[in-house]
């Protein structure tokens, strides 16, 4: 099972390249999206579901061009969005009911059996009586996952999940995603690098509607082994440091001090001490060095 991504391009009517020749290949497993807001993420993620269409370029799953047949994949096709809407005053079980008619499960006793099953899989089955409108966001989301699996999906995209949860929601809602993330594809979009790292066996990073890099989060960091360095600065050195090196990050010590992460091969000064990379680094070295080229 492989998606296929080839010469995808779009451009809106107010100019905005979207997606510029962008190809990409995925295969079974959590694969993390990477990249700022605007990067062209979401149309992406909305190109793939099928609910809009691109200027050029083809996607095949399964020796199925989506474009050309979206009805074959919208049947196993699990889509959350960023904005992910819930129709008032109805409890999830009803909502679930309601969702799993629509998607074809004419069966009453398959319905109970399926809802249930996907909402012990969420951990929503002791609220399933309550309002979903009513539930707290990282509830709402994993109502989203319910409702996605509804159809046994093959093809799972979820878009910028853990914007706005809390720390407590995020880690419950990423569990979810854990537990679902087997033989199918899960293609999870976020500008978070977190939870690419805790989650993903690979990624990808985008910007400028372009695939950056594409790698493994395991082996990410390989490539600037030894090639980190970290010093505290005067904030008033800070606009000297990023004319002179690659400052990858930068952030405030308690002191008011700074503390900042360059990328070079050798030492930059007596002041610098040799860090260890990690998947931050990978994601700021990418898009810093696409910038400048």
């Amino acid at each position: 099972m492989t998606l296929k991504i080839n010469n995808l391009s779009k451009t809106y009517p107010n100019g905005v390249k979207a997606l510029d020749n962008l190809n990409l290949e995925i295969k079974p497993g959590m694969f993390g999206l990477l990249g700022p807001n605007g990067a062209g993420k979401s149309t992406l993620m909305r190109t793939l579901a099928t609910i809009q269409n691109p200027d050029e370029g083809n996607i095949i799953f399964e020796d199925t061009d989506i474009l050309k047949n979206p009805m074959e994949l919208r049947k196993i096709l699990g889509y959350l969005p960023q904005e992910f809407g819930v129709y008032p005053k109805m409890s999830a079980v009803d909502l679930l009911d309601y969702l799993a008619t629509l998607k074809g499960i004419a069966s009453k006793q398959e319905r109970n059996e399926l809802i249930k099953q996907v909402l012990e899989i969420t951990n929503l089955y002791e609220v399933r009586r309550k309002y979903v409108d009513g539930y707290s966001g990282g509830m709402k989301q994993r109502f989203g996952i319910a409702q996605l699996l509804l159809n046994n999906p093959k093809l799972i995209i979820v878009d910028e999940p853990t914007a706005g949860l809390d720390p407590a929601e995020r880690n419950r809602f990423l569990n979810v995603l854990r537990e679902i993330a087997s033989s199918n594809i899960i293609i999870f979009s976020t500008h978070i690098v977190d939870d690419i790292k805790d989650l993903c066996n690979d990624m990808a990073i985008m910007n400028g509607g372009k695939i950056l890099k594409k790698i493994k989060p395991s082996e990410a960091t390989k490539e600037i082994e030894n090639k980190i360095w970290t010093s505290n600065i005067g904030r008033e050195k800070l606009d000297e440091m990023e004319q002179w090196f690659l400052v990858v990050s930068s952030k405030y010590n308690q002191d008011n001090s700074i503390n900042i992460r360059v990328y070079a091969d050798d030492q930059p000064s007596s002041n610098f001490a040799l860090a260890k990379p990690n998947l931050e680094d990978v994601y700021f070295i990418t898009l810093k060095t696409n910038l400048e080229n």
